[in-house]
């Protein structure tokens, strides 16, 4: 009944808005009679302060058209479009353009970053300065989650385990297209983002190179905030009871039942009234003295913030629950509903392969000191030397992700870890494991072969199930030919390292090995690989790929360390 009282009350005070706007731009309008006379600036400031206080605040756009990239003046076109539309969100990609073909080439290597936006009373515009930012360096998309106001009962509720699945269908889609991607999550999104990618990694998926989480209720038990004290000392019941409603019949989403977005406004504004208060009078002061700039920092300031969105009841009532009330992602009693109905444990100690980065800001009193900073604790699998943490002195909830703080100090750190984990971690290791898996032990080889790889491969190849012999006379050549009929041999030549005559499955990826630097004047060698007896030929042909690759010049080692890194790329000629 609330959310009908409200929408009343708005369309009662509508045509009182249209009239203060109307009468604002009338008195300061110095071609209007009325504007000049000597208490015209004042009128006109009250009523522009009444319209501002009692309009309706629209979802705004990103507005986002173009991004300068240095100091040279090259600046880069940007077009904003929906990858992926789901019932409750969209995957919006923020595509550069440019004519400049050294400045494509940088674009096109460029890490590609999903950047999860909070679902928690904003639009995901809130995040316009940090996707602004950002889009210097990386390909960047965004989740734009949906008004559940405006989507309709037949496409059924949005549940804490949606938001969860939501965010792996999005890592994959970015995976898919790029190879791998980074995850950025900010405030409410860190939960969610860490539990999908500790489904993931549990699974034996393919993980994102590196999250960053920043200023998330990781651990809500630390250093409590206002926020925080709210969910715990009112019962699950009060929640559900007092700030849950139905969706009117004048939106599409009639019937739903949410947690309205005017009432969570209301809880924002309450937490700060003085500084709100404050900021509407200076507001009101700067417009008689015609401080412009001050003014319309304020307009875009509270366009943002005045602008909400509903939340679906069940999301909300879960987040409450699981998040602030019973700390299930700490405590380690998490299950989440797969996309195909299964019930999954959250293990956040199973990701390996991903680096952590956790932000925090000095003054932040929405999630308290020390709440994102636990997840470091909660990976246990990921090494010490791939995890790193950011506390922004000076900063608060907003500055750790828009305003100068943002620009100046959390992004330089941001984009530094994302180029240092652009790579999959611990390749060496990688290749050496999935060898392991498909070699059996052997006899040793009687000669290695003349050539230099990593020290990976290298240890790779002593655990290779098939002996590597090299032929040194003809000879030797001509008994292997004769025995082929019962005995096949692969021969590697300069010019067929990656075709060998056995046919076998690849054991691993082709950069997984990477040559380095050998002697000057290297030659190529021609190794010999011998099967096994009938009886393990299943054996030996999985096997016939552990082979060291030939390197026949010395500058082939320096582009392939290049290559192992770039993932497949769209055949994209102007844009990135």
């Amino acid at each position: 009944m609330l959310y009908q009282l409200y929408e009343s009350q708005r369309s009662l005070m509508e045509p009182f808005v249209d009239f203060a706007q109307a009468a604002a731009k009338l008195y300061s309008s110095s071609l209007s009679p009325i504007g000049k006379t000597p208490l015209s600036q004042r009128v006109s400031a009250g009523y522009s302060l009444m319209y501002r206080l009692g309009k309706d605040y629209e979802k705004p756009s990103f507005d986002i058209h173009q991004v300068d990239v240095d100091k040279d003046g090259v600046s880069l076109a940007i077009h904003e479009r929906v990858e992926v539309d789901k019932p409750f969100c969209e995957l919006r990609r923020f595509k550069r353009f440019t004519d400049d073909s050294a400045t494509l080439t940088q674009l096109k290597n460029q890490p590609a970053v999903l950047v999860v936006a909070p679902l928690s009373g904003h639009y995901s515009t809130l995040l316009r300065d940090t996707v602004k930012t950002m889009l210097k360096d990386h390909k960047v998309y965004i989740t734009d989650w949906k008004n559940a106001r405006n989507v309709p009962l037949s496409n059924g509720a949005f549940h804490l385990d949606d938001y969860v699945n939501y965010v792996q269908e999005f890592i994959r889609h970015l995976q898919g297209r790029y190879g791998n991607c980074h995850v950025i999550s900010v405030c409410q999104p860190t939960v969610p983002v860490f539990a999908a990618i500790s489904l993931m990694a549990s699974r034996g998926e393919k993980t994102p190179l590196s999250m960053v989480m920043m200023g998330g209720p990781i651990d809500a038990r630390l250093s409590p905030t206002s926020v925080n004290n709210l969910a715990t000392n009112k019962p699950f019941e009060w929640f559900e009871n007092n700030v849950i409603y139905r969706v009117p019949a004048s939106f599409p989403g009639k019937g739903r039942r949410v947690y309205p977005g005017f009432l969570q406004h209301t809880g924002f504004v309450a937490m700060n009234p003085d500084r709100h208060a404050s900021s509407h009078y200076d507001y009101f002061k700067n417009l008689i003295k015609g401080d412009d700039a001050s003014t319309e920092a304020h307009r875009k300031f509270y366009d943002e913030y005045n602008a909400v969105l509903d939340m679906d009841a069940d999301y909300y009532l879960e987040t409450i629950k699981t998040v602030f009330q019973d700390f299930k992602l700490v405590n380690g009693t998490w299950d989440v509903m797969s996309a195909d109905g299964k019930l999954e444990r959250v293990k956040p100690g199973d990701i390996t392969t991903t680096a952590v980065m956790t932000v925090e800001g000095e003054l932040d009193d929405i999630s308290g000191s020390g709440q994102t900073r636990a997840a470091l604790d909660m990976c246990s699998g990921v090494t010490q030397g791939q995890k790193t943490h950011l506390e922004a002195k000076g900063a608060g909830h907003y500055g750790i992700f828009s305003g100068r703080r943002w620009r100046d100090v959390v992004y330089p750190a941001v984009k530094t870890f994302i180029l240092e984990h652009n790579k999959p971690l611990a390749q060496s290791e990688q290749a050496l494991i999935a060898t392991k898996k498909v070699a059996k032990p052997s006899k040793t080889a009687k000669a290695a072969a003349p050539m230099t790889v990593e020290a990976s491969a290298e240890a790779a190849l002593a655990e290779a199930e098939k002996p590597v012999a090299i032929p040194r006379t003809e000879a030797k050549i001509a008994r292997n030919k004769s025995t082929a009929a019962t005995e096949p041999v692969a021969t590697l030549t300069p010019d067929a390292v990656e075709k060998p005559a056995v046919k076998a499955e690849p054991m691993a990826p082709a950069d997984a090995f990477t040559a380095t630097e050998s002697k000057p004047a290297a030659k190529p060698v021609l190794l010999a690989v011998k099967n096994t007896t009938a009886e393990t030929a299943p054996a030996a042909e999985a096997a016939a790929p552990v082979v060291a690759q030939a390197i026949t010049t010395p500058a082939a080692p320096a582009a392939a360390p290049e290559a192992a890194a770039n993932t497949p790329l769209p055949p994209e000629k102007s844009a990135a």
